[in-house]
């Protein structure tokens, strides 16, 4: 499979940071990813695939870009959109994209050819999108607060629709294997809904709107931030397992594939790494140079990539001095540490 390389890349270059090789202790060496020049709001990882994995970002410049995973190396950008993207996502071979945008439509792509498939009217802006296991269905959500479910067999059938949010709906995700629905809302309410009778099963509530969801089907928990509070929820029963604060408001976090720790961004413009068994903060550091709209892992959990209003992203490594990807680390004898990040 050749993924797509559009002629005209506007910059959209993965540019690593400046090379070098020091002897030093251990620290942080991000790759950062250039090429947008708005805000970068949502991310989303595919699963692995015979041909690696792949990132997508959604950014208010209207123009989503897709890369290889995990080197960050830009693949294209997929043209269309008349207004910000708020939401990306690609379905589980890599194969489509999909797209939610405040021109009032989400959009589904051709991953591998950059070709635009799908465009769906809506009635507003658009915040969400999610396939189904099998990219037969497409979610979506956003400002009119209406959850829509689209057969992408049948484009032209009208969507079904399920209502009873009173505030804009920011996050909507398939669950249970597809047959729920889990949506988060600026009514502050992160609510369960049935597939098939389209109503409401549970809803959480909470003193403050919801600032990211993240549902784990392997690990059986659900992410969620809000406030300055992350929170860990069982997902068969919805019930809290966990929470903690956070120095800052935070505006995204991601759970290790492995359960191993949290990783969270927010408005001081930190990326903190917390102990997923006790929540103790492990690291903290300046990630960019404005506020983390999203953060998440990889699915190998070797990397975590991070979104910013400085119109970057940053890729880093979950355990500093492996060698992955573009990271090059080696051991010397004396027991220092020689990391460097390489284009090679």
């Amino acid at each position: 499979m050749c993924h797509f390389l559009f002629p005209e890349t506007r910059g959209a270059i993965c540019s690593p940071a400046q090379k070098e090789e020091r002897t030093m202790a251990m620290r942080q060496t991000p790759l950062t990813c250039s090429g947008h020049t708005r805000p970068v709001v949502d991310l989303a990882f595919s699963p692995i695939t015979p041909y690696g994995y792949f990132l997508i970002s959604a950014c208010k410049d209207g123009k989503p870009m897709l890369r290889q995973g995990d080197t960050g190396d830009w693949i294209g950008t997929f043209l269309g959109h008349k207004g910000a993207v708020w939401g990306a996502t690609i379905n589980n071979d890599a194969t489509k994209a999909a797209t939610a945008a405040a021109d009032f439509t989400a959009k589904v792509w051709d991953a591998v050819t950059g070709d635009e498939l799908l465009s769906l009217a809506h009635k507003h802006i658009v915040k969400s999108v999610d396939f189904t296991e099998d990219s037969n269905n497409l979610l979506t959500g956003g400002q009119d607060k209406v959850l829509r479910i689209y057969d992408l067999n049948k484009p032209e059938a009208e969507p079904w629709e399920i209502s009873g949010h009173t505030s804009a709906i920011k996050k909507a995700l398939w669950y249970n294997n597809n047959t729920q629905i889990l949506s988060a809302s600026d009514d502050r309410t992160v609510r369960l809904w049935d597939r098939v009778s389209m109503t409401e099963v549970k809803t959480l509530q909470f003193g403050v709107s919801v600032s990211s969801m993240e549902y784990i089907p392997e690990g059986e928990a659900l992410l969620i931030t809000y406030g300055r509070t992350i929170a860990l929820y069982d997902s068969s029963s919805l019930e809290l397992i966990k929470s903690f604060e956070a120095p800052a408001s935070i505006n995204s976090a991601s759970l290790h594939p492995d359960k191993e720790c949290i990783v969270a961004g927010g408005d001081d413009f930190k990326l903190y790494k917390y102990d997923f068994t006790t929540g103790e903060e492990l690291e903290s550091y300046k990630g960019h140079f404005g506020p983390i709209h999203c953060v998440r892992f990889s699915p190998d959990g070797e990397l975590y990539a991070s979104g910013s209003e400085d119109g970057t992203l940053r890729l880093w490594q979950t355990a500093v001095g492996k060698t992955y990807g573009l990271w090059k680390c080696v051991l010397p004898g004396t027991g220092a540490a020689a990391c460097s990040v390489c284009a090679e």
